[in-house]
């Protein structure tokens, strides 16, 4: 059975750091690249990174400098390091994995403006206050 679970999140005041994580298990996590995203209140869900075993991804511009992604392969956790939070990272966070063996290239779909995923997570509320 697959399984990605996100936890780390909670409440921050701005210009703070937040540490995500995403356990998985239950696929081949060296074929399969991880996405985050998110969903803000009264908002569509958007991509926020990705990240494969190798360590290559990507992030969107709106998080670019701020927020960082790897990956514990042995672990099988991936992680999203968040800093310098604004209120409208203010989300549900949601981890999601979708099939990327090494053949396809590097990085993930996400990189490539393409955001169906195989399987997702339960997600995990990041509150940013002022």
């Amino acid at each position: 059975e697959v399984q990605l679970v996100a936890s780390g999140g909670g409440l921050v005041q701005a210009g703070g750091s937040l540490r995500l994580s995403c356990a998985t298990s239950g696929f081949r996590f060296d074929d399969y690249a991880i996405g985050w995203f998110r969903q803000a209140p009264g908002k569509e869900r958007e991509p926020v990174s990705c990240i494969r075993s190798d360590g290559s991804g990507c992030n969107v511009d709106s998080v670019k400098g701020r927020f960082t992604a790897s990956s514990d392969n042995t672990k099988r956790v991936v992680y999203l390091q968040m800093s310098k939070l604004k209120l409208e990272d203010t989300a549900v966070y949601y981890c999601a994995a979708v099939l990327w063996p090494a053949e396809y290239g590097r990085g993930c779909p996400i990189c490539r403006g393409t955001y169906d995923m195989d399987y997702w997570g339960e997600g995990t509320l990041v509150t940013v206050a002022s």
